[in-house]
């Protein structure tokens, strides 16, 4: 075998191994952008008509842009003080469902802006939030799109308490209530608080149908 052949083989081989060595850390990367925005991931996605990789670059520079983003912590009085407020926007919902789901999607808002990410109804705050709470940003989405009648129709009792019950774990995790894990799963800090919390939600709900 001449010499020329032999490094055009070795060139071949470096090559190949090359784009194996990329293709695997192309799939590491997308499984980790996976598992670390999980439903946020699929969606983005969709927002990019199935274009994974620009997704992927998109995600990557949410994380690029918000991942060092010093977000502070509540105090105990600045949990008490969520607290109130928000037991006040449940109270609120039985005499005025659409009132209270807008004053809920404002204090979200604002605590959220409290905490340190980007102010208000910003797209910019939601890039922020997705990269921090994955897990919980539907529920807050929705409660916006209800609030600000992005969908263009009038929202049932039902609906709307259902979208406070769902933003409450949204909440819950902003205000420091409860922790999310990496699954978005909850954990109360305290069980009392919890469960004074899930009594409320029943209230709603029988409010709700009477």
């Amino acid at each position: 075998m001449s010499s020329g052949v032999l490094i055009i083989l070795i060139a071949v081989v470096v090559i190949v191994v090359v784009a194996v060595a990329l293709g695997v850390l192309v799939a590491r990367r997308g499984r980790g952008l996976r598992s670390r925005f999980g439903p946020e991931y699929d969606r983005t996605v969709a927002q990019h008509h199935g274009d994974v990789k620009a997704a992927e670059k998109d995600l990557d520079e949410r994380v690029r842009r918000y991942g060092d983003l010093k977000v502070e912590a509540p105090s105990a009085e600045d949990r008490r003080r969520y607290a109130a407020e928000w037991a006040r926007i449940q109270e609120e919902f039985v005499d005025s469902p659409t009132r209270a789901v807008a004053d809920a999607e404002a204090l979200l808002g604002r605590l959220a802006q409290e905490r340190g990410f980007p102010a208000g109804s910003s797209e910019e705050q939601l890039a922020a939030l997705s990269v921090h709470h994955p897990h919980h940003l539907d529920s807050y989405r929705r409660i916006r799109g209800v609030a600000q009648g992005a969908d263009g129709r009038r929202s049932s009792t039902e609906e709307l308490r259902e979208t406070l019950v769902q933003a409450h774990e949204f909440f819950a995790v902003l205000s420091g209530e409860r922790r999310g894990d990496k699954a978005g799963r909850l954990g109360a800090r305290g069980g009392r608080h919890a469960s004074h919390t899930d009594t409320q939600h029943s209230d709603i709900a029988r409010g709700s149908q009477s």
